[in-house]
Order: structure tokens, then C-alpha cells, then sequence
């Protein structure tokens, strides 16, 4: 006796078991509510501007969390806080542009400098059985230009951050949080460093 559809029951396992390995997706965000601390005596005068696109935000990127599961997030979205804090942190005045190259607007808005940050992130996992990550590192690097578009330095950043499996609590992208707030801190220390930016 044959049974019906006796033949696709190999395929229907094989492809359970790509899906298994393959593992899920899960949402995690980046975001954190702490900044560097904003000293009105010590702010450099300028109003300065960051470069941040509708494309930029909508990017979603997706890396390693455990158990071989992943993790997906919008770095750009997230992050855009921690980078508008470090620059708060150091200018006294601070904007957002959708494009660097506007010279006449640059100069009509009283922008001194526009900084254009690229980000790359990565996470990873130690352990076996939960899928957030334990590891996660971001970084944000920016071409800084005058309000006319000719380079005048560049400064990098980069935040590590790590959580164990009991601190989660149901805060499954600690670890990311974490990384932000030290790429924050970063960033407006390396700005304050560069003489180029003052």
C-alpha cells in the first residue's frame, strides 16, 4: 500500500529542519535615555548640524543573538539620539539635516559645522539556550564638514556593552543600551578633544 503524499514527507522534514537552523528574528531597540552631562558654562558657540536621512532610519539590520537566533534593530533610529546628546553635550546649539550638501541653507540656518555619521553594529551571544545578545558593540564614525561642504576632520566612536543572562529581566537589548550609552560618552569626548571642531 502507498500512502498519498508519502514522498513530500522528506521535503516537509527537510525543510522544518532549515527553519529550525535558520533559527528566529527577534526585535531588540538601542535607545537610551542617558546622556552626557550638558554644562551651559562650557558649551563651544556654534550651532552645528547632523546629517540624518527617512533611509537612514528605516534601515533595519540584523546580527547574531544566541541559542542561533538573531536579532534585528534599526541603528540609525536608535542611535540618533545618542549622537544628537554627545554633540548637545559640547555645542551649544544643535540640528538635524536631511542632506549635507546645501550650502546656501547651511549658511542661511547659521550651521558652522555638519557632521554625517555612518554606523556599524554587531552583537553576539555566549549563550546557548536565550537568544538575546551578552555582547554588542556600535560604532559611529562622521565625516564633519564646513557649512560649505569642504571636510574639515573626522572623529570615530565606539560603545561595548555586555549583559548576563540573569540581568535581562525581560530587557532583551540591554546589552545594546549599554553599548549606546558608552558610544555616547565616547563621542562627546572626541569632540571635545579635537581642536579642529572648536
Amino acid at each position: 500500500m502507498q500512502f498519498p503524499f508519502s514522498s513530500s514527507l522528506p521535503v516537509a522534514m527537510a525543510l522544518s529542519a532549515l527553519l529550525l537552523l535558520a533559527g528566529c528574528v527577534h526585535p531588540i531597540t538601542m535607545i537610551t535615555e542617558t546622556a552626557p552631562a550638558r554644562s551651559q558654562a562650557h558649551l563651544i558657540p556654534k550651532k552645528v548640524a547632523y546629517v540624518m536621512t527617512d533611509a537612514d532610519r528605516d534601515l533595519e539590520v540584523i546580527t547574531p543573538g544566541g541559542s542561533g537566533d538573531r536579532v534585528s534593530y534599526y541603528p540609525y533610529r536608535d542611535l540618533e539620539k545618542s549622537i544628537r546628546d554627545a554633540l548637545r553635550a559640547v555645542y551649544r546649539d544643535v540640528v538635524v539635516l536631511r542632506t549635507a550638501g546645501d550650502a546656501k541653507a547651511n549658511e542661511a540656518a547659521g550651521v558652522s559645522l555638519v557632521f554625517s555619521p555612518r554606523i556599524k553594529t554587531d552583537s553576539s551571544s555566549s549563550s546557548w539556550i536565550s537568544w538575546p545578545p551578552t555582547s554588542f558593540t556600535a560604532e559611529v564614525s562622521c565625516v564633519v564638514t564646513d557649512a560649505a561642504g569642504a571636510e574639515v576632520t573626522r572623529v570615530r566612536a565606539v560603545g561595548n556593552g555586555t549583559a548576563e543572562f540573569g540581568e535581562f529581566k525581560g530587557d532583551f537589548g540591554l546589552a545594546a543600551r549599554r553599548a549606546a550609552t558608552r558610544l555616547t560618552s565616547q563621542l562627546s569626548s572626541e569632540l571635545r578633544r579635537n581642536e579642529k571642531l572648536r
